[in-house]
């Protein structure tokens, strides 16, 4: 009798250690997804600021333009007759792009009734970053596509070669270069800045399946 309650005791133990093991890697796993949570957020806030930064510096660029534009027959134009926007479009469309795109991921990311909801979010997370990544790529392409031209100026080239004409009204030259070349900057570390953000997004539901299975 008394080795049956032995038995009976150790058996319990075993499923106690074994029910406090499952718990503790329960608890790791968990611990690792906040980890990457947290770490797509940031990067996913890091590259929303580039979005909404070379959205401003481009859509400026072309307001400035547009406000100080003369037509040929004044004779008083600070803008070559023929003149190439295409470039500062494409940067203004993937800005605005990128931007939506990582707000909608930070919503999904930070509304608990959604993320609750682990269908939609894990769309939302992986689906966000992918069209980011897209936008920035073909914005960035666009542009170095466009802007190759020696004859035809873009808004970019024009400005650089006057940055150095003094201003003291619009268009600053110097500032607008400055802007142009921050915006094509932007749009360049975007591209890897996505792709890390569509990794981590991805390795996160990955995690996040496992964790429901287990």
């Amino acid at each position: 009798m008394s080795s049956l309650k032995n038995e009976l005791s150790s058996s319990d133990f075993e499923v106690e250690a074994q029910g406090s093991e499952r718990h503790s890697q329960l608890q790791s796993k968990h611990r690792l997804i906040g980890i990457v949570h947290s770490s797509r957020i940031a990067l996913t806030v890091l590259a929303l600021a580039a979005g909404i930064t070379i959205l401003g510096v481009s859509a400026n660029g072309l307001l400035v333009y547009h406000e100080t534009y003369l037509p040929a027959e004044f004779y008083l134009s600070l803008w070559p007759a023929q003149f190439d926007l295409r470039p500062t479009a494409a940067l203004i469309a993937g800005g605005v792009i990128v931007t939506v795109a990582n707000v909608v991921s930070l919503f999904f990311s930070k509304v608990q009734a959604l993320r609750s909801l682990t269908g939609p979010h894990a769309i939302a997370s992986i689906a966000a970053p992918a069209i980011g990544f897209i936008a920035s790529l073909v914005a960035m392409s666009l542009f170095y596509a466009v802007n190759t031209s020696s004859t035809v100026d873009s808004l970019q080239s024009w400005t650089c070669r006057w940055t150095d004409v003094p201003t003291t009204a619009q268009p600053h030259f110097g500032a607008l270069c400055k802007q142009s070349q921050a915006g094509v900057i932007l749009s360049v570390l975007l591209v890897p800045l996505e792709a890390a953000i569509l990794g981590v997004a991805g390795y996160q539901a990955i995690l996040e399946r496992k964790a429901t299975k287990a």
